[in-house]
């Protein structure tokens, strides 16, 4: 009898639900491919580990600067379509600070804050890495944190906040103008060409034992899930975390207790633009290249994650940007890399048919 209702369940499932079961189907022959891959020895144990790490590490840069992304959502009600580009600015900036630290009196300061435009000094010259310039790269961390906050603030001040009652839309449009002029004010400053800013770190070693991870990766772990861990402290904890949780579930009524709503709107912004900063200075750290468009780039993965996540979720935010990270460098078993990240969205999209308010279901900000 059992097997007999297993049998009519799928059989519903399938007529009722066809793209559920080509899924399932999809999921379970890769699981299956994936073991056998494993048995035969065509995929190494190490060789998926190092995929399983290097999506981890992607996916929380996505997820720690998503989080500022959704946080802007919940609060403010609008897709900030800068926030790409507030991580480029503050990597920029951290880098440049990164620099000058580390090639005082070796090189022209001028070349030094412009991170080597015009090809006058090169990483090579400098030796950046976490190993050699602890102080230049925690110094330069903290400075694109400070800078991107702000820069946020100011572009609240003169931008959104006299916007602040109009439409989610025509916030929205303003933030794609705003995007757009702080890409091309990186250009007029920093040039367009990529270019080298970090040394190529050794792999983290301890007790003779060599892992298949390097310091920057191991140093953009450690950075990512702290913050993460401070931010949820921050909202859980704090009067500030519930005023924001209140004001995220309701805002007139957040008023009309006495919730100083400009406040937490500023705190807003300090919050989520300091980890866009930080996140996009660990980008560039574990990546070793920087380019002004390297954040424009990202955003379509980080509204990936978000959406996926839940927006409006911190949480979800973490929890989406680790699946897409995952995805786009797991799907390298089966798909060429340049494919990888359409399998990231395809599950994006999958998901969501099926589950359309997100991983975690809500507008929160926890």
């Amino acid at each position: 009898m059992g097997a007999t209702e297993s049998i009519a369940r799928g059989r519903r499932l399938l007529i009722e639900r066809p793209t559920a079961a080509l899924v399932a189907l999809v999921g379970v022959v890769l699981l299956v491919d994936l073991v056998r891959r494993l048995a035969t020895g065509d995929l190494t144990t190490e060789t998926l580990g190092i995929f399983v790490w290097r999506g981890i590490v992607n996916g929380l840069v996505v997820g720690l600067a998503g989080i500022g992304l959704s946080m802007t959502y919940s609060i403010l009600n609008f897709a900030n379509f800068a926030h790409g580009d507030y991580i480029s600015t503050g990597a920029f900036a951290g880098w440049a600070s990164t620099w000058v630290v580390a090639g005082l009196g070796r090189a022209d300061v001028g070349a030094l804050i412009l991170v080597g435009a015009g090809g006058n000094v090169f990483s090579s010259d400098l030796g950046t890495s976490i190993t050699n310039t602890p102080l230049a790269i925690v110094l330069g961390m903290l400075v694109a944190g400070a800078f991107t906050v702000a820069l946020a603030l100011a572009i609240d001040r003169v931008v959104y906040r006299p916007m602040r009652g109009e439409e989610g839309i025509s916030l929205l449009i303003a933030s794609i103008g705003v995007a757009f002029a702080l890409r091309y004010l990186l250009v007029f400053v920093f040039g367009s060409a990529p270019r080298s800013v970090a040394d190529t770190p050794s792999d983290v070693a301890v007790a003779g034992v060599t892992f298949w991870f390097d310091w920057h990766q191991l140093t953009l772990v450690v950075g990512s899930v702290a913050l993460m861990v401070g931010v949820h402290l921050l909202l859980q904890g704090t009067k500030l975390g519930k005023s924001m949780r209140a004001m995220a579930d309701n805002e007139d009524l957040a008023r009309i207790t006495g919730i100083p709503t400009e406040r937490v709107i500023q705190w807003t912004w300090i919050i989520g633009a300091g980890l866009a900063g930080v996140a996009g200075y660990l980008l560039i750290l574990e990546a070793g290249t920087i380019a002004f468009n390297r954040g424009w780039i990202l955003l379509l993965l980080i509204f990936a994650a978000v959406i996926l996540g839940g927006i409006g979720s911190i949480y979800g935010a973490i929890a989406g940007g680790l699946v897409i990270g995952l995805t786009d460098t797991v799907s390298q078993i089966w798909l060429p890399s340049d494919f990888t990240r359409a399998a990231a969205f395809l599950l994006m999209i999958l998901i969501l048919l099926y589950r359309p308010e997100g991983i975690f279901a809500g507008r929160s900000t926890a």
